[in-house]
């Protein structure tokens, strides 16, 4: 199974239009996520990002906020 196909199936069984689902930001945040901090809060980020999103925060705000704090945590772990 591709991420397409998976991505479309887990829409369905949830009753989410595929047109909602921004695959490349979550991959980006993910992605940010577990190299500026640790690895299991890459998924954990990801499922706090759709609870925001649920509550009404715009994703790519909700996900550039995210984004900013992982790198945050990067950089005064390199310090």
């Amino acid at each position: 199974m591709t991420l397409d196909e998976w991505v479309k199936a887990a829409c369905a069984e949830l009753d989410i239009a595929p047109a909602e689902a921004d695959v490349s930001l979550v991959l980006d945040l993910a992605r940010d996520v577990a190299h500026n901090t640790v690895r299991p809060a890459a998924p954990v980020t990801a499922y706090l990002l759709g609870l925001a999103v649920g509550r009404g925060r715009d994703p790519r705000e909700a996900a550039a906020a995210l984004t900013a704090l992982a790198a945050d945590q990067g950089e005064r772990g390199a310090g």
